[in-house]
């Protein structure tokens, strides 16, 4: 079986991660992926916005990264795009950032449910204490509603993220869950399946599966991630991922090439 494209791995260039392009392209060879995607962490119109990310400045330098390890593994598909965080009134910020270069594709990503508290950052962990469960996970899909709504990219990205560190509400949440995923079927966006969550404390792969069910009766497509942030994660867990795309329903995903979106069977 045809493995699935990996379209989100990141680089040393967001100050978490380690390995170079080639190091990840390498790894993806070695498992015998054919396509890959490179999608780190945007910069913000300002610098050191946050300690996880490139500066502007780095921009270029990332570009240069991937194409250079493009030249270097032409028998691997490497696309160029970049992890973007969505917030509420930088909608201006990332159609500037869309004409910069030939991106293959966005992936919009929720961190911040306000200015100053990114729930997945392990730093701001002890914010959880003073939060209600249920309210931040509202804030969070209303935000990845509009991520998706907003058109400006072809994957939302790991669309449960707030479960990181094992905090789930006890309230039903698939009023929030139809809305984001209504959203997301109506402006075309994808949403991953990131294998990220496996690694960390909720144990569990992005989304839950009462997710991507939900997902699948709407027709909203899908892709697959690693979140790699290591060349030996790459690719990471796809067969557990493959293995729940298939029990929702789910016979095809998508891959992107300059923006354009193509269904693959698998």
């Amino acid at each position: 079986m045809r493995l699935p494209a990996d379209y989100h791995m990141h680089t040393p260039l967001c100050r978490h991660a380690t390995g170079e392009p080639a190091d990840y392209a390498k790894r993806a060879v070695e498992i015998g992926l054919t396509e890959i995607g490179f999608s780190d962490h945007s910069p913000m119109r300002q610098d050191n916005f946050d300690n996880w990310r490139m500066n502007f400045s780095q921009l270029d330098e990332y570009v240069e990264k991937i194409r250079k390890a493009q030249k270097d593994f032409p028998q691997l598909t490497i696309r160029l795009a970049l992890e973007v965080d969505y917030l509420p009134g930088h909608e201006d910020w990332i159609r500037e950032l869309a004409a910069l270069h030939p991106w293959d594709y966005f992936i919009g990503s929720v961190h911040y449910v306000s200015d100053s508290w990114a729930i997945d950052d392990p730093q701001k962990l002890s914010e959880w204490k003073n939060r209600d469960s249920f309210e931040v996970w509202q804030i969070y899909f209303e935000r990845l509603a509009k991520a998706a709504e907003s058109k400006l990219f072809e994957i939302i990205g790991h669309t449960d993220l707030p479960k990181k560190f094992g905090h789930r509400p006890t309230r039903d949440c698939t009023p929030l869950y139809d809305k984001f995923l209504d959203a997301a079927k109506k402006s075309g966006s994808a949403i991953e399946l990131n294998t990220a969550g496996l690694r960390k404390d909720c144990k569990e792969i992005y989304p839950s599966r009462e997710i991507l069910e939900i997902a699948f009766q709407k027709g909203v497509p899908i892709c697959f991630g690693s979140d790699a942030h290591a060349p030996e994660e790459v690719g990471m867990n796809f067969p557990e991922a493959i293995s729940l795309a298939h029990a929702t329903g789910y016979k095809e995903f998508c891959q992107f090439a300059k923006r354009k979106r193509l269904f693959v069977k698998f």
